[in-house]
């Protein structure tokens, strides 16, 4: 296991994750009293788990047609262009 990277995309994705929409919508199912939190739980990780293998399969499926520094470029971009759209559509709508 190459420790050094694993560390980089777990601190990575756990920063991504925070307070974001799949959290949020966790802490709701959670907050319901009815509900077993051992079912929400696993049921959120699952769906993590599987987002994420959907995500390794598309990026080691594109690294054979796309260079890597070509995918950074159009994921920084991607990025970038969503940030200025969000702040955008945040700005006219207030």
């Amino acid at each position: 296991m190459e420790w050094k990277l694993f560390a980089t995309v777990f601190a990575s994705v756990f920063i991504a994750e925070m307070a974001d929409k799949t959290q949020l919508v966790t802490m709701l199912f959670a907050a319901d009293r009815e509900v077993s939190k051992l079912t929400v739980f696993f049921a959120a990780a699952g769906a993590l788990v599987a987002t994420s293998a959907i995500g390794v399969a598309a990026g080691t499926l594109l690294s054979q047609y796309i260079d890597v520094r070509v995918m950074s470029l159009l994921a920084g971009s991607a990025f970038i262009i969503i940030g200025v759209w969000t702040l955008w559509s945040g700005w006219l709508s207030a």
